[in-house]
């Protein structure tokens, strides 16, 4: 990709989710994510309907009239983006892969970030740490991650979330926000995730493509490993294989949402043929 088309691509993405994160998601990301408490900011006079637990006194009594303190949230939050990029990613049937999916949601909570004046980091992993942004803020720093989303080729095409959740506690000394986005096609990383949970708010966000569910009758075709790059020809006639493959396929979901119930983290699934911006906003709801 060139360094034109490349540009053309990020402005194209960031319009469309800066539209999104300013007309749907920041309050419901600013409700969602609470600050570290309250902070003191000024004192005004009272008006009606003030809580007088909230008067000045010392001010009360200077000026013989009443006066109350007023506090604002402190924010000051870091948003981690944990972002699979992996060879299964690069899969898509339709409409969309779900690597563009997962670019696209990860863009729209960075543009959410960057409105309620948060600093946003990115890792990006396969097997590996790929590539690790440390959390910023600024317009500017956000195209660059989403820069990176957009071209960014990893050096193996093998998953390991596990290898990604250890590499964020030993980064992030600080509670974070963090959502994890991948297809979850991997298992092992039941610890990981405990510590991470336990630490940081943490939510993760499955992405599909709805052909992955089952394996059509297609007789005899060839296929891929998008991760090995193995090549095998499979007999889809049989309804052995498929029922196997269909049984597989719901487990791994079922591990994926009951791993994360149990240690108390967020989870969500997504189509790449579902609104990604409907499972969102459903989601903050749900949890403001």
């Amino acid at each position: 990709m060139d360094t034109k088309e490349l540009l053309k691509k990020v402005r194209k993405i960031e319009i469309k989710t800066r539209r999104l994160s300013d007309h749907v998601f920041g309050g419901e990301y600013h409700s969602t994510f609470k600050g570290r408490g309250m902070t003191f900011s000024e004192v005004r006079q009272y008006q009606y309907g003030d809580d007088v637990r909230s008067i000045d006194w010392n001010v009360t009594a200077r000026y013989n009239e009443p006066y109350v303190k007023v506090f604002e949230e402190e924010r000051e939050l870091t948003l981690m983006l944990v972002v699979d990029v992996s060879g299964s990613e690069a899969f898509g049937t339709r409409s969309q892969f779900k690597k563009e999916v997962l670019t696209e949601i990860a863009a729209t909570l960075a543009f959410s970030a960057l409105q309620n004046n948060d600093k946003v980091g990115l890792v990006l992993f396969s097997e590996q740490i790929e590539l690790y942004i440390p959390p910023k803020k600024g317009r500017s720093h956000i195209l660059r991650i989403i820069r990176e989303l957009l071209e960014f080729h990893p050096l193996s095409k093998k998953t390991a979330i596990g290898v990604a959740l250890e590499f964020l506690s030993s980064v992030l000394k600080k509670k974070a926000i963090v959502f994890l986005l991948s297809d979850f096609m991997d298992k092992g990383y039941d610890k990981t995730l405990r510590i991470a949970a336990k630490k940081h708010d943490l939510t993760g966000i499955r992405v599909y493509d709805p052909m992955e569910k089952t394996l059509p009758n297609l007789g005899m075709v060839p296929m891929v490993d998008a991760e090995t790059g193995r090549m095998k020809w499979i007999n889809t006639f049989s309804k052995e294989l498929r029922r196997s493959y269909g049984a597989q396929y719901a487990e791994q979901v079922k591990s994926f949402e009951e791993l994360f119930k149990k240690n108390g983290a967020g989870q969500l699934n997504c189509s790449v043929e579902e609104s990604y911006v409907k499972k969102l906003l459903g989601y903050f709801k749900a949890r403001g």
